[in-house]
C-alpha cells in the first residue's frame, strides 16, 4: 500500500508543478498577445491557473485538482502556441527541418519553392 501512496504523492506534486508552470508561461506572456490570439484574456488565465495552484497546495479533492489539470492541459495544447505562434516566438517547430527556423522567404511547408524546376 505504501508503494500505491508514493504513486499518489507523485501525480499531485506533478499536478502541482504543471500548474505552477502554466501559471508563469500565463504571467509572462504578453496581454496584447492573448486578444491577437482570440483567447481569453490574461486575467482570465491568471485566475483559473492561480485556482489550479492553490487547490493543489491546499485543498486535498481529487476532482478539483483534476479540473486544474485540465485546465494546465488546455492551456498548454491550445493557449500557449497560439500566444508563441502571435508573439513570433513560434512556428519552426523546435528548429527541425528549416535550417533552425531559419528558413528563406521562398520557402514552403515542405522546403524550397524553385518554381516547377
Amino acid at each position: 500500500m505504501q508503494g500505491f501512496q508514493g504513486f499518489i504523492s507523485l501525480l499531485y506534486y506533478a499536478m502541482l508543478a504543471m500548474a505552477v508552470v502554466a501559471f508563469v508561461l500565463a504571467l509572462v506572456a504578453r496581454p496584447d498577445a492573448y486578444r491577437a490570439a482570440d483567447k481569453q484574456n490574461k486575467g482570465f488565465w491568471l485566475i483559473i491557473l492561480g485556482i489550479a495552484v492553490v487547490v493543489n497546495l491546499v485543498v486535498p479533492m481529487l476532482f478539483l485538482q483534476i479540473a486544474g489539470l485540465i485546465a494546465s492541459i488546455v492551456f498548454f495544447v491550445d493557449v500557449r502556441p497560439a500566444l508563441k505562434q502571435v508573439s513570433g516566438g513560434g512556428g519552426g517547430g523546435g528548429g527541425w527541418g528549416r535550417r533552425g527556423g531559419r528558413g528563406s522567404s521562398s520557402d514552403g511547408p515542405y522546403g524550397p519553392y524553385n518554381g516547377g524546376r
